[in-house]
């Protein structure tokens, strides 16, 4: 290329405490990609508040006197005296062989190559924005509420472009915090800046939603559609969902998802049955795959052996994207491959990741 790309790495952490604060107010660990040319890769590496048991390990301190046992002292000191020697020298630009260490690397790559890192992960076509799904109603572990389901989104299926399909969401968001005042509910926030009010019924956060849409001046569904994050490994026990204050049956629960997908503009359903639950997975794909997005999270956790696993039972129809689950970027890129090929959609998360320094 005519420029050196060969690698080295730090953390920015100091040793003595840490000092980046990730949005739940935890401390995360950010890594330095430096090449030789000059350039440098910056990545953080958050983490979820609802994780599925089978995600990558997440190492933490464990030291109860600092930040809750949150801290992460041990995995600066992995970044500085293990990943960092294995790094120096290497091509930046070889992303699998990198890819025993990351994200930081492949953005001083694509600065390298004066490329975006969409192109640089996407290839020369790259060139179009998902449609956002919005959480603005938090439930579960994500509020303090009586609110089973976790997340209810609001999709602008209808705009014509991701900076519409933005100011959409935004006014909607506005329209609800409006409706919810209006109805004496409050309009504080949840883990991910949804509001958390307390609800007689998950079906009642659906009908603010489409309130808020008809009252921001949009027609629900063919404008502004709805999703789910039911998460429903968190309220699943000895073979029941318990939600509403009544325990259910697998089978219940599907036909009560099915109930909802009918009565609203439900376009996209993510971890509707619990991460280990196959067969009423394959239930809920047989009853509802053709009418709706049903998301993999838990279920999947950016694994390409337990999407192969989904592929040949046809269960779901669709991935939840999270580089952290998996641990490589390489990793997440052949998950995502395999979906393709077998017709799943991937669905990619982000939550804002840095919030202090």
């Amino acid at each position: 290329m005519g420029e050196p790309t060969d690698c080295q790495m730090s953390s920015n952490l100091e040793q003595s405490q840490e000092s980046l604060i990730d949005s739940r107010g935890r401390p995360t660990i950010e890594a330095e990609v430096y090449l030789a040319n000059g350039v440098v890769g910056l990545a953080q590496v958050p983490s979820g508040a609802s994780t599925g048991s089978f995600e990558a390990h997440e190492l933490r301190d464990d030291d109860k006197s600092r930040y809750g046992g949150k801290g992460v002292l041990k995995a600066v000191a992995n970044v500085e005296h293990k990943i960092a020697p294995a790094l120096a020298n290497l091509d930046a630009i070889d992303q699998p062989l990198i890819d025993r260490v990351s994200l930081a690397t492949a953005k001083a790559a694509a600065e390298t190559l004066q490329i975006p890192l969409y192109r640089y992960l996407g290839g020369a076509l790259a060139n179009v924005l998902p449609v956002p799904l919005m959480n603005v109603i938090n439930g579960g572990s994500h509020a303090d509420n009586n609110v089973d389901i976790q997340e209810f989104m609001i999709v602008p299926v209808g705009a014509p472009s991701f900076k519409e399909a933005l100011r959409w969401g935004a006014e909607v968001f506005a329209s609800l915090a409006k409706v919810l005042k209006d109805k004496n509910l409050l309009t504080g926030v949840g883990d991910e800046g949804g509001f958390a009010p307390n609800l007689g019924s998950n079906q009642e956060a659906l009908d603010l939603l489409v309130m808020a849409i008809e009252k921001a001046g949009y027609k629900p569904g063919e404008q502004v559609a709805l999703a789910l994050d039911v998460a429903a490994s968190e309220f699943y026990k000895d073979g029941k969902y318990t939600y509403d204050g009544v325990a259910h049956s697998p089978a219940e629960l599907i036909d009560y998802l099915e109930g909802l997908v009918g009565q609203y503009p439900i376009v996209s359903i993510e971890d509707g049955l619990h991460e280990d639950d196959w067969d009423s997975w394959v239930a809920l794909t047989q009853k509802m795959g053709s009418k709706v997005q049903l998301v993999g999270d838990d279920l999947f956790v950016t694994n390409r052996t337990r999407l192969q696993k989904g592929i040949d039972l046809k269960a779901s129809n669709s991935i939840l994207i999270k580089l952290n689950q998996i641990g490589s970027l390489t990793e997440t890129l052949d998950t995502i491959d395999l979906g393709k090929r077998n017709s799943y959609r991937s669905v990619w998360f982000s939550v804002p990741q840095r919030t202090g320094c």
